[in-house]
Protein backbone atom coordinates (compact mmCIF):
# COMPACT_ATOMS: atom_id res chain seq x y z
CA UNK A 1 0.00 0.00 0.00
CA UNK A 2 1.56 3.42 -0.97
CA UNK A 3 0.28 7.05 -1.45
CA UNK A 4 -0.64 9.04 -4.17
CA UNK A 5 -1.94 11.93 -5.71
CA UNK A 6 -4.25 11.87 -8.47
CA UNK A 7 -6.96 13.58 -10.25
CA UNK A 8 -10.69 12.79 -8.13
CA UNK A 9 -12.00 12.84 -11.53
CA UNK A 10 -9.86 10.10 -13.17
CA UNK A 11 -11.12 8.27 -10.30
CA UNK A 12 -14.32 5.37 -10.93
CA UNK A 13 -16.29 4.51 -8.41
CA UNK A 14 -17.31 0.70 -7.57
CA UNK A 15 -20.41 -0.96 -8.35
CA UNK A 16 -20.15 -2.89 -5.05
CA UNK A 17 -19.93 -0.34 -2.52
CA UNK A 18 -21.65 -0.61 0.51
CA UNK A 19 -23.13 2.51 1.00
CA UNK A 20 -26.13 2.56 -2.20
CA UNK A 21 -28.56 5.06 -0.60
CA UNK A 22 -27.82 8.72 -0.98
CA UNK A 23 -26.30 10.85 2.00
CA UNK A 24 -28.23 13.97 3.46
CA UNK A 25 -27.39 16.95 2.20
CA UNK A 26 -26.69 18.50 5.56
CA UNK A 27 -23.69 15.23 5.82
CA UNK A 28 -22.41 16.30 2.35
CA UNK A 29 -22.48 20.10 3.37
CA UNK A 30 -20.77 19.21 6.33
CA UNK A 31 -17.95 17.23 4.90
CA UNK A 32 -17.86 19.63 1.60
CA UNK A 33 -17.01 22.83 4.44
CA UNK A 34 -14.16 20.16 5.77
CA UNK A 35 -12.92 19.69 2.91
CA UNK A 36 -12.32 23.57 2.22
CA UNK A 37 -11.22 24.28 5.44
CA UNK A 38 -8.47 21.40 6.24
CA UNK A 39 -8.72 19.52 3.40
CA UNK A 40 -9.33 15.62 3.13
CA UNK A 41 -8.05 14.40 6.66
CA UNK A 42 -7.96 10.53 5.99
CA UNK A 43 -6.92 9.60 2.24
CA UNK A 44 -9.67 7.78 0.23
CA UNK A 45 -8.37 4.03 -0.19
CA UNK A 46 -8.44 3.21 -4.62
CA UNK A 47 -7.53 -0.40 -5.99
CA UNK A 48 -5.77 -0.57 -9.83
CA UNK A 49 -9.02 -1.69 -12.19
CA UNK A 50 -9.41 -5.08 -12.64
CA UNK A 51 -9.25 -6.49 -16.54
CA UNK A 52 -6.26 -4.92 -17.33
CA UNK A 53 -7.37 -1.39 -17.00
CA UNK A 54 -5.39 1.57 -16.20
CA UNK A 55 -7.76 3.39 -14.19
CA UNK A 56 -8.64 3.13 -10.52
CA UNK A 57 -11.55 1.71 -8.53
CA UNK A 58 -12.41 3.72 -5.54
CA UNK A 59 -12.93 1.16 -2.60
CA UNK A 60 -13.85 3.38 -0.12
CA UNK A 61 -13.96 7.08 0.65
CA UNK A 62 -16.90 7.91 -2.33
CA UNK A 63 -18.22 11.34 -0.82
CA UNK A 64 -14.79 12.85 0.44
CA UNK A 65 -13.74 11.84 -3.65
CA UNK A 66 -17.26 13.32 -4.56
CA UNK A 67 -16.87 16.41 -2.28
CA UNK A 68 -13.47 17.11 -3.32
CA UNK A 69 -14.66 17.37 -7.09
CA UNK A 70 -17.35 20.15 -5.65
CA UNK A 71 -14.24 21.87 -3.63
CA UNK A 72 -12.66 22.15 -7.01
CA UNK A 73 -9.50 20.48 -5.68
CA UNK A 74 -7.34 19.61 -9.02
CA UNK A 75 -5.43 16.35 -7.00
CA UNK A 76 -5.87 14.25 -3.84
CA UNK A 77 -3.57 12.47 -1.28
CA UNK A 78 -5.30 8.28 -1.60
CA UNK A 79 -3.96 5.26 -0.70
CA UNK A 80 -3.15 2.85 -3.51
CA UNK A 81 -3.69 -1.08 -2.25
CA UNK A 82 -3.85 -4.60 -4.10
CA UNK A 83 -7.34 -5.50 -5.23
CA UNK A 84 -9.10 -7.88 -2.87
CA UNK A 85 -10.75 -11.17 -4.76
CA UNK A 86 -13.91 -9.64 -3.49
CA UNK A 87 -13.64 -5.88 -4.66
CA UNK A 88 -13.09 -4.69 -1.39
CA UNK A 89 -16.59 -5.75 -0.16
CA UNK A 90 -15.38 -7.08 3.10
CA UNK A 91 -12.91 -4.06 3.69
CA UNK A 92 -15.77 -1.71 2.73
CA UNK A 93 -18.16 -3.03 5.02
CA UNK A 94 -15.98 -3.13 7.93
CA UNK A 95 -15.19 0.50 7.80
CA UNK A 96 -18.55 1.53 7.93
CA UNK A 97 -19.38 -0.18 10.32
CA UNK A 98 -16.63 0.57 12.64
CA UNK A 99 -17.14 3.71 12.45
CA UNK A 100 -18.92 6.30 14.91
CA UNK A 101 -19.57 9.37 15.40
CA UNK A 102 -18.08 11.55 18.33
CA UNK A 103 -20.25 12.13 21.06
CA UNK A 104 -20.99 15.45 22.18
CA UNK A 105 -18.47 15.35 25.24
CA UNK A 106 -15.97 14.22 22.59
CA UNK A 107 -16.69 17.41 20.64
CA UNK A 108 -16.57 19.47 23.04
CA UNK A 109 -13.43 18.85 24.27
CA UNK A 110 -12.33 18.83 20.46
CA UNK A 111 -13.87 22.33 20.11
CA UNK A 112 -11.99 23.32 23.27
CA UNK A 113 -8.80 22.32 22.06
CA UNK A 114 -9.36 24.29 18.73
CA UNK A 115 -10.10 27.07 20.34
CA UNK A 116 -7.20 26.83 22.66
CA UNK A 117 -4.96 26.87 19.47
CA UNK A 118 -5.77 29.92 18.40
CA UNK A 119 -9.19 29.09 16.44
CA UNK A 120 -12.37 31.44 16.82
CA UNK A 121 -15.83 29.85 17.16
CA UNK A 122 -16.91 31.24 13.95
CA UNK A 123 -14.01 29.48 12.43
CA UNK A 124 -14.53 26.69 14.10
CA UNK A 125 -18.33 26.81 12.64
CA UNK A 126 -17.06 27.39 9.19
CA UNK A 127 -15.40 24.30 9.03
CA UNK A 128 -17.43 22.04 10.37
CA UNK A 129 -20.63 23.31 8.73
CA UNK A 130 -22.60 24.36 11.83
CA UNK A 131 -24.24 27.38 13.74
CA UNK A 132 -21.60 29.41 15.74
CA UNK A 133 -24.74 28.89 18.14
CA UNK A 134 -24.19 25.07 18.74
CA UNK A 135 -20.39 25.58 19.01
CA UNK A 136 -21.55 27.39 21.88
CA UNK A 137 -23.96 25.13 23.14
CA UNK A 138 -21.50 22.72 23.30
CA UNK A 139 -19.34 24.69 24.66
CA UNK A 140 -21.55 25.17 27.74
CA UNK A 141 -20.40 21.78 28.62
CA UNK A 142 -17.53 23.32 30.35
CA UNK A 143 -20.25 24.22 32.76
CA UNK A 144 -20.63 20.89 33.56
CA UNK A 145 -19.63 18.65 37.21
CA UNK A 146 -16.53 16.94 35.38
CA UNK A 147 -18.14 13.32 37.15
CA UNK A 148 -21.13 13.62 35.03
CA UNK A 149 -18.82 14.71 32.41
CA UNK A 150 -17.20 11.41 32.88
CA UNK A 151 -20.65 9.33 32.67
CA UNK A 152 -21.56 11.32 29.75
CA UNK A 153 -18.22 10.21 27.65
CA UNK A 154 -19.46 6.44 28.24
CA UNK A 155 -22.35 7.57 26.16
CA UNK A 156 -25.17 7.50 28.76
CA UNK A 157 -26.25 11.70 27.81
CA UNK A 158 -29.44 13.01 29.28
CA UNK A 159 -31.41 14.91 26.33
CA UNK A 160 -30.86 18.32 25.43
CA UNK A 161 -33.51 19.97 27.53
CA UNK A 162 -32.22 18.08 30.63
CA UNK A 163 -28.46 19.23 29.35
CA UNK A 164 -29.63 22.54 29.25
CA UNK A 165 -31.25 22.57 33.12
CA UNK A 166 -27.79 20.78 34.62
CA UNK A 167 -25.49 23.79 32.75
CA UNK A 168 -27.97 26.52 34.09
CA UNK A 169 -27.07 25.19 37.66
CA UNK A 170 -23.67 26.36 39.72
CA UNK A 171 -21.27 23.82 40.29
CA UNK A 172 -21.55 23.47 43.89
CA UNK A 173 -25.64 22.69 43.15
CA UNK A 174 -24.87 19.97 40.78
CA UNK A 175 -22.12 18.63 43.16
CA UNK A 176 -25.10 18.26 45.50
CA UNK A 177 -27.44 16.72 43.08
CA UNK A 178 -24.76 13.89 41.84
CA UNK A 179 -24.35 12.97 45.40
CA UNK A 180 -28.44 11.59 45.43
CA UNK A 181 -28.28 10.51 41.69
CA UNK A 182 -24.91 9.11 40.82
CA UNK A 183 -24.70 5.45 39.55
CA UNK A 184 -23.86 3.17 42.03
CA UNK A 185 -23.13 -1.01 42.02
CA UNK A 186 -27.32 -1.58 43.53
CA UNK A 187 -28.54 1.14 40.36
CA UNK A 188 -25.86 1.00 37.70
CA UNK A 189 -28.26 3.66 35.94
CA UNK A 190 -28.28 7.43 36.04
CA UNK A 191 -31.83 8.78 35.73
CA UNK A 192 -30.55 12.19 33.87
CA UNK A 193 -34.59 13.53 34.41
CA UNK A 194 -34.16 13.09 38.49
CA UNK A 195 -31.05 14.82 37.82
CA UNK A 196 -32.79 17.89 36.04
CA UNK A 197 -35.52 18.18 38.04
CA UNK A 198 -32.97 18.20 41.44
CA UNK A 199 -31.53 21.39 39.55
CA UNK A 200 -34.18 22.73 37.76
CA UNK A 201 -35.60 26.50 38.42
CA UNK A 202 -38.55 28.30 37.90
CA UNK A 203 -37.55 31.16 34.68
CA UNK A 204 -39.40 33.79 33.53
CA UNK A 205 -38.85 35.09 30.57
CA UNK A 206 -37.26 38.67 29.19
CA UNK A 207 -39.66 37.83 26.52
CA UNK A 208 -42.67 37.86 28.74
CA UNK A 209 -42.19 41.18 30.54
CA UNK A 210 -44.18 44.10 29.80
CA UNK A 211 -41.62 46.43 31.88
CA UNK A 212 -38.46 47.69 30.28
CA UNK A 213 -35.27 48.37 31.68
CA UNK A 214 -36.31 51.07 33.93
CA UNK A 215 -38.33 48.31 35.85
CA UNK A 216 -36.10 45.65 35.59
CA UNK A 217 -33.35 47.99 37.15
CA UNK A 218 -35.19 48.93 39.84
CA UNK A 219 -36.05 45.24 41.23
CA UNK A 220 -32.94 44.01 40.75
CA UNK A 221 -33.28 41.80 37.47
CA UNK A 222 -29.90 40.47 36.06
CA UNK A 223 -31.08 38.93 32.69
CA UNK A 224 -29.23 35.29 31.77
CA UNK A 225 -29.03 34.70 28.28
CA UNK A 226 -30.27 30.70 27.35
CA UNK A 227 -28.00 29.41 25.01
CA UNK A 228 -29.81 26.45 24.12
CA UNK A 229 -32.92 28.45 22.89
CA UNK A 230 -33.78 28.60 19.49
CA UNK A 231 -31.73 31.03 17.86
CA UNK A 232 -35.03 33.14 16.07
CA UNK A 233 -36.33 34.01 20.37
CA UNK A 234 -35.19 36.39 22.87
CA UNK A 235 -33.90 33.11 25.28
CA UNK A 236 -33.18 35.69 28.09
CA UNK A 237 -34.15 34.88 31.27
CA UNK A 238 -34.63 35.55 35.23
CA UNK A 239 -34.90 32.88 38.36
CA UNK A 240 -35.91 35.91 40.34
CA UNK A 241 -39.60 35.26 39.63
CA UNK A 242 -41.01 36.93 42.90
CA UNK A 243 -39.20 40.73 41.37
CA UNK A 244 -40.50 39.79 38.21
CA UNK A 245 -43.73 38.94 39.22
CA UNK A 246 -43.49 42.50 41.13
CA UNK A 247 -42.02 44.68 38.30
CA UNK A 248 -45.18 43.06 35.59
CA UNK A 249 -47.61 44.22 38.41
CA UNK A 250 -45.43 47.66 38.73
CA UNK A 251 -46.19 47.79 35.17
CA UNK A 252 -50.08 47.06 34.59
CA UNK A 253 -50.45 49.77 37.96
CA UNK A 254 -48.92 52.22 35.89
CA UNK A 255 -50.75 51.26 32.63
CA UNK A 256 -54.42 50.63 33.97
CA UNK A 257 -56.81 51.66 31.14
CA UNK A 258 -60.13 53.13 32.02
CA UNK A 259 -62.86 51.10 34.14
CA UNK A 260 -59.38 48.62 34.41
CA UNK A 261 -58.78 46.65 37.37
CA UNK A 262 -55.71 44.05 38.51
CA UNK A 263 -57.59 41.10 39.31
CA UNK A 264 -56.07 38.11 40.98
CA UNK A 265 -56.11 34.09 39.28
CA UNK A 266 -56.76 30.84 40.74
CA UNK A 267 -54.22 28.04 41.11
CA UNK A 268 -55.33 26.44 37.68
CA UNK A 269 -54.07 29.83 36.21
CA UNK A 270 -57.80 31.29 35.38
CA UNK A 271 -58.75 34.91 36.54
CA UNK A 272 -60.80 35.79 39.02
CA UNK A 273 -63.49 38.38 37.87
CA UNK A 274 -65.58 40.80 39.92
CA UNK A 275 -68.36 38.64 41.70
CA UNK A 276 -71.52 38.36 38.86
CA UNK A 277 -69.36 39.81 35.86
CA UNK A 278 -69.60 38.22 32.81
CA UNK A 279 -66.82 37.61 30.49
CA UNK A 280 -67.18 39.15 26.93
CA UNK A 281 -65.31 36.80 24.76
CA UNK A 282 -66.03 39.28 21.44
CA UNK A 283 -65.28 42.54 20.71
CA UNK A 284 -66.01 44.36 23.64
CA UNK A 285 -67.55 47.77 23.86
CA UNK A 286 -66.49 51.43 25.35
CA UNK A 287 -69.20 49.88 28.58
CA UNK A 288 -67.63 47.09 29.37
CA UNK A 289 -64.34 46.92 31.43
CA UNK A 290 -61.16 45.86 31.21
CA UNK A 291 -59.29 43.33 33.85
CA UNK A 292 -55.60 42.90 33.81
CA UNK A 293 -53.74 39.57 35.67
CA UNK A 294 -50.73 37.81 34.95
CA UNK A 295 -51.05 34.15 34.06
CA UNK A 296 -49.10 30.94 35.05
CA UNK A 297 -45.49 32.10 33.05
CA UNK A 298 -45.98 35.77 34.44
CA UNK A 299 -47.17 37.07 31.18
CA UNK A 300 -49.20 40.00 31.28
CA UNK A 301 -52.95 39.28 30.13
CA UNK A 302 -56.15 41.31 29.11
CA UNK A 303 -59.58 39.73 29.34
CA UNK A 304 -63.38 41.75 29.46
CA UNK A 305 -66.34 42.09 31.46
CA UNK A 306 -69.48 43.76 31.69
CA UNK A 307 -71.62 44.26 34.73
CA UNK A 308 -75.00 43.13 35.18
CA UNK A 309 -78.12 45.32 34.59
CA UNK A 310 -79.85 46.32 37.68
CA UNK A 311 -82.57 43.29 38.79
CA UNK A 312 -85.42 43.36 36.87
CA UNK A 313 -89.44 43.79 38.96
CA UNK A 314 -90.89 40.58 39.56
CA UNK A 315 -93.14 39.74 37.27
CA UNK A 316 -91.24 41.11 34.42
CA UNK A 317 -88.10 39.43 34.35
CA UNK A 318 -89.65 36.72 32.18
CA UNK A 319 -90.47 38.85 29.58
CA UNK A 320 -87.09 40.65 28.60
CA UNK A 321 -84.55 37.55 29.64
CA UNK A 322 -85.47 35.01 28.65
CA UNK A 323 -82.67 33.86 26.02
CA UNK A 324 -83.55 32.41 22.74
CA UNK A 325 -80.16 32.00 20.53
CA UNK A 326 -79.63 28.54 22.17
CA UNK A 327 -81.10 25.42 20.70
CA UNK A 328 -78.02 24.54 22.91
CA UNK A 329 -78.53 23.95 26.38
CA UNK A 330 -82.09 24.00 25.61
CA UNK A 331 -82.16 20.18 25.83
CA UNK A 332 -82.08 18.34 29.11
CA UNK A 333 -78.87 16.62 29.22
CA UNK A 334 -77.00 15.98 32.14
CA UNK A 335 -73.96 17.10 30.45
CA UNK A 336 -74.89 19.16 27.01
CA UNK A 337 -72.78 19.39 24.11
CA UNK A 338 -71.87 22.90 25.09
CA UNK A 339 -71.11 24.07 28.44
CA UNK A 340 -72.83 27.55 29.35
CA UNK A 341 -69.80 29.47 28.69
CA UNK A 342 -69.18 28.02 25.24
CA UNK A 343 -73.06 29.54 24.56
CA UNK A 344 -72.09 33.01 25.71
CA UNK A 345 -68.77 33.03 23.68
CA UNK A 346 -71.23 32.05 20.66
CA UNK A 347 -73.83 34.91 21.73
CA UNK A 348 -70.81 37.12 21.52
CA UNK A 349 -69.29 35.73 18.39
CA UNK A 350 -72.62 35.95 16.79
CA UNK A 351 -73.44 39.57 18.24
CA UNK A 352 -69.79 40.94 16.71
CA UNK A 353 -70.53 38.82 13.07
CA UNK A 354 -74.22 40.25 12.80
CA UNK A 355 -72.80 43.52 13.22
CA UNK A 356 -70.09 43.43 10.81
CA UNK A 357 -72.61 41.93 8.48
CA UNK A 358 -74.95 45.18 8.78
CA UNK A 359 -72.00 46.89 8.14
CA UNK A 360 -69.91 45.51 5.25
CA UNK A 361 -72.28 43.24 3.62
CA UNK A 362 -74.46 44.22 0.83
CA UNK A 363 -78.37 44.89 1.61
CA UNK A 364 -80.83 45.58 -0.65
CA UNK A 365 -82.79 48.71 0.61
CA UNK A 366 -86.20 46.48 0.64
CA UNK A 367 -84.24 44.09 2.85
CA UNK A 368 -83.13 46.78 5.22
CA UNK A 369 -86.28 48.31 5.39
CA UNK A 370 -87.74 44.53 6.45
CA UNK A 371 -84.85 44.18 8.93
CA UNK A 372 -85.78 47.70 10.32
CA UNK A 373 -89.82 46.17 10.68
CA UNK A 374 -87.95 42.85 12.21
CA UNK A 375 -86.01 44.91 14.77
CA UNK A 376 -89.14 46.27 15.99
CA UNK A 377 -90.22 42.92 17.13
CA UNK A 378 -87.19 42.00 19.30
CA UNK A 379 -86.75 41.43 22.87
CA UNK A 380 -85.16 43.83 25.00
CA UNK A 381 -86.25 46.76 22.64
CA UNK A 382 -88.37 49.46 23.70
CA UNK A 383 -88.73 53.23 22.33
CA UNK A 384 -90.66 54.22 24.66
CA UNK A 385 -90.52 54.64 28.47
CA UNK A 386 -93.34 51.81 28.88
CA UNK A 387 -93.66 48.25 30.31
CA UNK A 388 -90.97 46.54 28.49
CA UNK A 389 -87.43 45.15 28.95
CA UNK A 390 -84.44 46.62 28.24
CA UNK A 391 -84.82 50.20 27.76
CA UNK A 392 -82.28 51.32 25.09
CA UNK A 393 -81.76 55.01 25.88
CA UNK A 394 -83.38 58.22 23.72
CA UNK A 395 -79.94 59.82 22.81
CA UNK A 396 -78.32 56.22 22.01
CA UNK A 397 -80.83 55.58 19.40
CA UNK A 398 -81.95 59.32 18.40
CA UNK A 399 -77.79 60.10 17.58
CA UNK A 400 -78.49 58.29 14.01
CA UNK A 401 -81.20 60.31 13.17
CA UNK A 402 -79.36 63.54 13.79
CA UNK A 403 -77.63 63.11 9.95
CA UNK A 404 -81.24 62.96 8.76
CA UNK A 405 -81.62 66.74 9.36
CA UNK A 406 -80.65 70.15 7.75
CA UNK A 407 -79.86 73.31 9.94
CA UNK A 408 -82.58 74.53 10.21
CA UNK A 409 -84.09 71.55 11.14
CA UNK A 410 -85.69 69.98 8.54
CA UNK A 411 -85.24 66.52 7.69
CA UNK A 412 -83.44 66.40 4.69
CA UNK A 413 -81.01 63.64 3.66
CA UNK A 414 -79.94 61.87 0.38
CA UNK A 415 -80.83 58.19 -0.09
CA UNK A 416 -76.94 56.82 0.99
CA UNK A 417 -77.29 58.63 4.02
CA UNK A 418 -80.48 56.99 4.76
CA UNK A 419 -78.74 54.20 4.26
CA UNK A 420 -76.26 54.42 6.49
CA UNK A 421 -78.64 55.62 9.41
CA UNK A 422 -80.67 52.86 8.86
CA UNK A 423 -77.55 50.40 9.15
CA UNK A 424 -76.12 52.03 12.00
CA UNK A 425 -79.79 51.76 13.80
CA UNK A 426 -79.96 48.42 13.13
CA UNK A 427 -76.14 47.73 14.56
CA UNK A 428 -77.71 49.43 17.62
CA UNK A 429 -80.21 47.59 18.20
CA UNK A 430 -79.70 43.78 17.27
CA UNK A 431 -77.42 41.34 19.88
CA UNK A 432 -77.63 38.02 20.20
CA UNK A 433 -75.62 37.89 23.51
CA UNK A 434 -76.69 35.91 26.54
CA UNK A 435 -77.55 39.17 28.49
CA UNK A 436 -80.29 41.38 29.06
CA UNK A 437 -79.46 42.83 25.56
CA UNK A 438 -80.24 39.40 23.84
CA UNK A 439 -83.16 40.75 21.04
CA UNK A 440 -84.08 37.52 20.87
CA UNK A 441 -85.11 35.03 17.30
CA UNK A 442 -85.18 38.24 15.17
CA UNK A 443 -81.40 38.73 15.60
CA UNK A 444 -80.95 35.39 14.49
CA UNK A 445 -83.53 35.55 11.45
CA UNK A 446 -81.71 39.07 10.41
CA UNK A 447 -78.37 37.27 10.92
CA UNK A 448 -79.77 34.58 8.20
CA UNK A 449 -81.35 37.48 6.04
CA UNK A 450 -77.87 38.76 4.90
CA UNK A 451 -75.29 35.64 5.37
CA UNK A 452 -73.56 36.68 8.87
CA UNK A 453 -72.34 33.19 8.96
CA UNK A 454 -69.72 34.16 6.81
CA UNK A 455 -68.63 36.87 9.66
CA UNK A 456 -68.34 34.65 12.36
CA UNK A 457 -64.96 33.91 13.58
CA UNK A 458 -62.72 30.47 13.15
CA UNK A 459 -63.77 28.45 16.42
CA UNK A 460 -61.13 25.91 16.19
CA UNK A 461 -59.22 27.26 19.17
CA UNK A 462 -58.44 26.12 22.73
CA UNK A 463 -60.66 28.21 24.34
CA UNK A 464 -63.90 27.28 22.43
CA UNK A 465 -62.99 23.68 21.97
CA UNK A 466 -62.41 23.10 25.83
CA UNK A 467 -66.45 24.33 25.74
CA UNK A 468 -67.16 20.81 23.98
CA UNK A 469 -68.31 17.31 25.57
CA UNK A 470 -66.51 14.74 24.45
CA UNK A 471 -68.98 13.51 21.74
CA UNK A 472 -69.27 17.03 20.21
CA UNK A 473 -65.22 17.21 19.98
CA UNK A 474 -65.07 14.56 18.31
CA UNK A 475 -67.67 14.63 15.77
CA UNK A 476 -65.91 17.83 15.02
CA UNK A 477 -63.11 15.55 13.73
CA UNK A 478 -65.95 14.92 10.71
CA UNK A 479 -64.35 16.14 7.58
CA UNK A 480 -60.59 16.64 8.50
CA UNK A 481 -57.67 14.17 9.21
CA UNK A 482 -57.53 14.13 12.74
CA UNK A 483 -58.65 11.14 14.26
CA UNK A 484 -59.66 11.21 17.83
CA UNK A 485 -57.30 10.93 20.63
CA UNK A 486 -57.61 8.53 23.53
CA UNK A 487 -57.74 11.77 25.79
CA UNK A 488 -60.01 14.56 25.18
CA UNK A 489 -57.38 17.31 25.88
CA UNK A 490 -55.31 15.22 22.75
CA UNK A 491 -58.02 15.83 20.10
CA UNK A 492 -58.29 19.33 21.15
CA UNK A 493 -55.24 20.06 20.96
CA UNK A 494 -54.85 18.29 17.68
CA UNK A 495 -57.92 20.06 16.67
CA UNK A 496 -56.56 23.24 16.84
CA UNK A 497 -53.44 23.04 15.62
CA UNK A 498 -55.21 21.75 12.32
CA UNK A 499 -57.20 25.17 12.22
CA UNK A 500 -54.76 27.00 13.14
CA UNK A 501 -54.78 29.00 9.76
CA UNK A 502 -57.74 27.71 8.63
CA UNK A 503 -61.89 28.35 9.82
CA UNK A 504 -63.76 26.54 11.90
CA UNK A 505 -67.48 27.20 12.71
CA UNK A 506 -69.62 24.82 15.09
CA UNK A 507 -73.25 24.12 13.87
CA UNK A 508 -74.62 25.30 16.52
CA UNK A 509 -73.46 28.23 15.94
CA UNK A 510 -74.61 29.21 12.86
CA UNK A 511 -77.51 31.58 12.85
CA UNK A 512 -80.57 30.00 11.04
CA UNK A 513 -83.01 29.18 14.33
CA UNK A 514 -84.58 25.93 15.09
CA UNK A 515 -87.64 25.77 12.90
CA UNK A 516 -90.10 24.33 16.14
CA UNK A 517 -89.00 27.56 17.51
CA UNK A 518 -89.33 29.79 14.24
CA UNK A 519 -92.69 28.40 13.55
CA UNK A 520 -94.10 28.96 17.36
CA UNK A 521 -93.00 32.46 17.17
CA UNK A 522 -94.91 33.13 14.25
CA UNK A 523 -97.71 31.34 15.11
CA UNK A 524 -97.27 33.32 18.66
CA UNK A 525 -97.22 36.89 16.73
CA UNK A 526 -100.09 35.86 14.58
CA UNK A 527 -102.62 35.20 17.31
CA UNK A 528 -101.16 38.73 18.50
CA UNK A 529 -102.05 40.56 15.32
CA UNK A 530 -105.65 38.28 15.54
CA UNK A 531 -106.06 40.08 18.56
CA UNK A 532 -105.48 43.27 17.81
CA UNK A 533 -107.95 43.71 15.18
CA UNK A 534 -111.21 43.40 17.79
CA UNK A 535 -110.83 44.69 20.89
CA UNK A 536 -114.09 43.19 21.83
CA UNK A 537 -113.13 39.44 20.90
CA UNK A 538 -110.28 40.10 23.06
CA UNK A 539 -112.00 40.81 25.95
CA UNK A 540 -114.62 37.63 25.66
CA UNK A 541 -111.89 35.26 24.81
CA UNK A 542 -110.09 36.72 27.75
CA UNK A 543 -112.94 35.94 29.63
CA UNK A 544 -113.68 32.53 28.73
CA UNK A 545 -109.67 32.21 29.87
CA UNK A 546 -110.59 33.81 33.24
CA UNK A 547 -113.39 30.76 33.71
CA UNK A 548 -111.18 27.81 32.30
CA UNK A 549 -107.88 28.24 31.20
CA UNK A 550 -105.45 26.14 29.35
CA UNK A 551 -101.94 26.84 28.56
CA UNK A 552 -102.99 26.54 25.04
CA UNK A 553 -104.97 29.38 25.68
CA UNK A 554 -102.63 31.59 27.96
CA UNK A 555 -98.96 30.78 26.18
CA UNK A 556 -99.86 32.55 23.18
CA UNK A 557 -100.81 35.96 24.87
CA UNK A 558 -98.36 34.94 27.24
CA UNK A 559 -95.80 35.34 24.77
CA UNK A 560 -97.50 38.02 22.80
CA UNK A 561 -97.41 40.36 26.13
CA UNK A 562 -94.22 40.01 26.53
Amino acid sequence: MHLMKVDPRALKENPDRLRQTKSTPQADALLLATIKAVGIVQPPLITPESGGGNGFVINAGHRRVKQAIAAGLNEIDVLVDEPANDNGAMRSMVESIAFEPLNPVDSWRAVERLIALGWTEEAVGVALALPVRQIRKLRLLANVLPAMLDRMAKGDMPNEQQLRTIAAASLDEQKEVWKKHKPSKADPQVSWLSVAQGLQKTRTYARHACFGDDLAQAYGIQWVEDLFAPADEDSRYTTNVEAFLGAQHEWMANNLPKKGIIAETTNWGEVKLPPKAERIHGKPTKSDCTALYLDREGRVQTTHYRMPEAKKPKGKAASGSESEPDDIGAMSKPRPDVTRRGVEMIGDYRTDALREALDRAPIEDDMLMALLILAFAGQNVSVTTGNGGFHHGHSRLAKHTAVLFDGDGKLAFDIDTLRVAARAMLIDVFSCRENATNSGIVARIAGTMIGADEFLPNMGTEDFLSCLSRPALEASCKDTPVLPRQRAKDTRAALAEHFKDGRFVHSVALFAPDPTKLSGWLASSTKAADAAEDPDDVDDELDRIADDPTEEDVGPFREAAE
